[in-house]
């Protein structure tokens, strides 16, 4: 490997920070794994993850004079094999570190391996070469109908207002099919009523499909409840939206819009 000039502390701690994340990153006996096939000092194998990480690197980084390490370990950590049953978590770490190296003028491929790119300036340019959440969604096969709503927050990765576009789609798709002109709760209990129901998602003859009527609806209020309603009415600063819980939210969603895709209007 050419030389790589020294990565700044903020870049470096960002990369840190994607690849020992605590519910995607790299577990602690992983960490130390691959800093030991390194022949990199592990300063504190029980501080947090991702300082413990970062120590390691800067230490190394400092006694070199070269920012290759952080390179090598990115290298040996995103191996696909690693991730023969972790497809998701793969492509979660690569996009998350291709925006933290987009800035430094690299980019990781396909096959785990680090290469030289055209460097960005900007978060946004960074953000858009990686496309994070649109790619796992798009990886997951969601609906297509949460793309409609929701396309320009996505490629800006604002999950809080990607996701209340997306239930927001939701209720405009069953306003389209039942004609209704009502939102939330309301709209959904009178579309889909089992006892005068105008839009059903089966023939509603037997318990069994007449339970199914009833979870879906359960589901559906629950989701206008718990997701729409607090991003409707907080800012987005009193109600975060991490990564995995819209991810989360977008698969309910697309579960959802899949039933409504063989729903019919009586």
């Amino acid at each position: 490997m050419a030389i790589i000039p020294c990565f700044d502390a903020p870049h470096l701690e960002a990369a840190c920070k994607v690849l020992a994340d605590t519910t995607m990153g790299l577990k602690g006996d992983e960490i130390g794994y691959i800093l030991k096939d390194m022949g990199v000092a592990d300063p504190d194998p029980a501080m947090t993850k991702w300082k413990r990480l970062f120590n390691a690197l800067v230490f190394t980084q400092n006694k070199h004079q070269v920012g290759n390490h952080l390179l090598m370990f990115i290298n040996r950590a995103m191996k696909p094999v690693r991730y023969v049953n972790a497809q998701e978590q793969f492509d979660w770490r690569r996009n998350g570190l291709n925006v933290v190296l987009a800035f430094s003028g690299f980019y990781i491929r396909e096959d785990g391996q680090v290469i030289r790119a055209t460097q960005e300036t900007t978060l946004a340019g960074a953000k858009a070469r990686a496309g994070r959440l649109k790619a796992i969604l798009e990886a997951r096969g969601t609906h297509s109908e949460i793309f409609r709503y929701c396309r320009a927050e996505l490629l800006e990765e604002n999950y809080f207002h990607a996701v209340f576009e997306a239930a927001k789609g939701l209720a405009q798709r069953i306003r389209d099919l039942s004609g209704l002109d009502t939102d939330g709760g309301e709209l959904i209990a009178e579309a889909f009523s089992v006892k005068s129901p105008i839009v059903a998602f089966n023939s509603l003859q037997i318990e069994t499909e007449r339970s199914e009527q009833k979870g879906i609806v359960n589901l559906m209020i629950g989701l206008f409840g718990a997701i729409r309603n607090p991003t409707a009415h907080a800012p987005k600063i009193a109600w975060t939206m991490p990564e995995q819980d819209a991810i989360d939210v977008f698969a309910l969603v697309s579960f959802i819009h899949r039933k409504l895709d063989n729903a019919v209007k009586l």
